[in-house]
């Protein structure tokens, strides 16, 4: 993906003319819109951009076909979905981070690791099948080769931690499986950690025992911390129980929607970054602006009124017919891709430009994606506003991988070091 030819920077326009015999240097001339998005173009291109979280394995697995195999094949374009490898390509991502999404249920019922194990060899397949297009990386070392050779790079990153099941030792399977973070827990409390989401009775007030356990055994074997999808006093415990810099791989800023404990408030973005962490802005737009944040809730309440009154299950035809209905008639009101620089001029002004990074949630928030980065295609979008607001180049290079790579080599040498 790291095409040869030299980065084209904007030219500073100097005038060598002489006038009444005074050579004068010219102001530089504001660079066009059209300018900058070459810019941005450009600067996706030569930097490697890493994505903390892109849920395709999970979109492929609802769609397999009776051998098995998926239906959908990303390494084409496809007419669905948010990533395949010709738009990644387009777009200059490197790193997307595969999502081993585990769904609550199998918190109760069994069979996580399973599940986990099956996704991460479905991911493992694709990068099997098309090698002259994706590869696996299983450390920043392979990251940055893969994207020297002009391959997407496949990580590992689990979410919800419900697939160690209660077993300690399912943290070092899942490292020499190649996993390089763990979302201690999603939608509902589990045995390691209480969610976001649940806002009754907190089932441990934070972190489990069994949880901080799991995140002294991810120090050890080199496997990130995630803290996205925690409870306030999890993260808090989560950063100060780890040896090493935690992540949130796909929250963004609480300050712009109160009351979402989904995103990160301002004092845990404090903590986070003061441990060296990375907070990685997820895309959705319920995440970015405080109108489709209400607007979601809304939604969510009409839902589930019309499936109770009607006594209806979560995949029955006819609650999808009454969804498309209201979108119809109630459209989403998308935020838009200045949003997302919204969220990362916050946290920088809060901790600094070392302490941010891009997690889209792409394939995992539906039809929610802001105007300007509907599917990985577009991140030039968003350079090319950072751009606008006076980033500079290596300012956007930490955004775009320098920060989690940093991260993700601390918990590399901090194992190594064992």
């Amino acid at each position: 993906m790291r095409p040869t030819t030299a980065f084209l920077s904007l030219a500073l326009l100097v005038s060598p003319a002489c006038i009444h015999g005074t050579n004068r240097q010219e102001t530089p001339a504001t660079p066009s819109p059209e300018e900058l998005a070459e810019r941005g173009r450009a600067l996706a291109r030569r930097v490697i951009i890493v994505d903390g979280h892109v849920d395709v394995p999970y979109r492929l697995r609802e769609k397999l076909g009776p051998d098995g195999v998926p239906t959908e094949d990303v390494s084409q374009r496809t007419a669905g979905g948010d990533f395949d490898h010709p738009r990644a390509v387009e777009g200059g991502l490197d790193v997307p981070f595969m999502s081993i999404y585990i769904p609550a249920e199998y918190q109760e019922k069994g069979g996580a690791r399973a599940l986990a194990d099956s996704l991460i060899d479905l991911v493992e397949t694709l990068a099997r099948r098309s090698p002259e297009k994706f590869a696996m990386a299983r450390s920043v070392e392979e990251a940055r080769r893969n994207s020297q050779e002009g391959k997407v790079s496949f990580a590992l990153g689990i979410e919800n931690g419900a697939a160690i099941e209660d077993k300690l030792e399912n943290v070092a399977h899942f490292q020499r499986r190649g996993v390089r973070y763990i979302t201690l827990t999603h939608s509902r409390d589990n045995l390691l950690s209480d969610a976001s989401f649940n806002t009754g009775k907190r089932t441990w007030n934070g972190l489990s025992p069994f949880g901080k356990q799991v995140v002294a055994e991810m120090n050890r074997v080199g496997i990130m911390v995630d803290v996205s999808h925690l409870s306030d006093d999890a993260i808090r415990q989560a950063v100060e129980a780890s040896q090493v810099p935690v992540i949130a791989s796909h929250s963004s800023c609480r300050h712009f929607t109160p009351g979402f404990e989904r995103n990160i408030s301002d004092e845990l973005i404090r903590a986070v970054a003061a441990k060296g962490g990375v907070v990685m802005i997820n895309f959705g737009s319920m995440f970015l602006s405080q109108a489709s944040n209400a607007y979601e809730g809304q939604f969510r309440k009409a839902m589930a009124a019309f499936a109770q009154e009607r006594g209806l299950k979560q995949d029955s035809p006819e609650l999808k017919a009454f969804v498309e209905s209201y979108l119809r008639e109630h459209p989403l009101p998308l935020a838009r891709v200045e949003d997302v620089a919204d969220h990362i001029d916050h946290v920088v002004k809060l901790v600094g430009i070392d302490h941010v990074g891009l997690g889209s949630d792409f394939d995992g928030v539906g039809p929610t994606l802001p105007i300007g980065l509907e599917d990985v295609s577009r991140y030039p979008n968003l350079f090319r506003v950072l751009l606008e607001r006076g980033y500079g180049e290596a300012d956007i290079e930490k955004i775009a991988s320098g920060n989690v790579f940093r991260v993700w080599q601390q918990a590399e040498a901090h194992a190594a070091s064992r």
